[in-house]
């Protein structure tokens, strides 16, 4: 559809003839939008000019920030953001005046919600919050939108749930995403509704992937392949991403709460008994003055003799 526009554009309405619109230096001639175009070209040549990255940051949805809480950052639309941009302002109020005096200022991105942005005050550099809820070893999770936090947050609040940190919000959202049925009953499964859900939040991710800078790509982005970013990720494999990253996060808690799972030597037969049974006799006490080191062996007892 994008195509389809722009080549009606270029050809059909730049390419028509300006009448009380045409240049001062012409004003009889047979003038369009291109043909203006191609003179400018051939008067001043092609200037190049980079964009800067700033007007992506700056075109994104902004949000009043209160405070910068000094444990978990700063809560956009549900969910905490925190990063080591933050540091230095945690606890203290901004330094902007106008009608949001002494509050600070974040972006959102509504297409993926797994980083926030927030442009320091002092040096006017830009700078990623990531979710506090992401996986801490850098697991490749899939990109989520608003819709879907304004979802999860209305499953959490009608469950009764009451979660200490975001990172408990971690396990819901991954089943939401696309862990909660087999990739392959899918087809069989999942509604028309579910697929077609699926399928735009790949390419809202996609188009977000493809407008953000380099810089301020997540770090689960990071891991994946340059020619994958800006291409909309199919739905099988987005379930496919959800469901490892879920069996990693299970893995990661399992372990936190377990330790070290790793096998080793079991224990000798009958430890038990012997560290708990109430007749084991208490060890021989060595503090009575006799030499412990003694190398001669014990002698067996002796009955005494009658009269002795």
């Amino acid at each position: 559809m994008e195509h389809l526009i722009a080549t009606w554009v270029v050809k059909v309405w730049q390419n028509r003839r300006l009448g009380e619109y045409a240049p001062s230096w012409d004003p009889v001639g047979d003038h369009s939008p291109n043909s203006l175009f191609a003179a400018s070209f051939a008067q001043s040549g092609f200037p190049m000019d980079i964009p800067s990255p700033d007007p992506y940051y700056r075109l994104l949805p902004e949000h009043q920030v209160k405070r910068i809480d000094p444990r978990r950052g700063v809560k956009v639309k549900g969910l905490w953001y925190d990063g080591p941009a933050l540091d230095a302002y945690k606890g203290l109020a901004s330094s902007r005046g106008g009608r949001h005096k002494g509050q600070w200022v974040i972006h959102r991105e509504p297409r993926d919600r797994r980083t926030v942005y927030f442009q320091d005050p002092a040096t006017h550099e830009w700078h990623p919050l990531a979710w506090t809820g992401l996986p801490p070893d850098g697991t490749d999770l899939p990109a989520f939108g608003d819709l879907r936090v304004e979802e999860l947050l209305t499953r959490v609040r009608q469950a009764g749930l009451k979660p200490q940190t975001d990172a408990e919000l971690l396990p819901a959202l991954l089943k939401m995403i696309g862990a909660v049925d087999p990739v392959a009953d899918w087809p069989t499964r999942m509604t028309k509704a579910r697929r077609i859900r699926h399928a735009r939040e790949a390419a809202q991710a996609a188009a977000a992937a493809a407008d953000r800078p380099p810089e301020a790509r997540p770090a689960q982005d990071r891991l994946r392949p340059a020619t994958a970013v800006g291409k909309a990720e199919p739905w099988p494999e987005q379930a496919r991403r959800a469901t490892r990253a879920l069996d990693a996060e299970r893995r990661r808690r399992r372990e936190e709460r377990v330790g070290d799972t790793r096998p080793g030597l079991p224990p000798r037969l009958g430890a038990t008994y012997r560290a708990h049974s109430l007749f084991l006799l208490p060890a021989e006490d060595d503090s009575d003055g006799e030499d412990s080191t003694d190398p001669r062996p014990p002698q067996p007892y002796q009955r005494p003799e009658q009269g002795e």
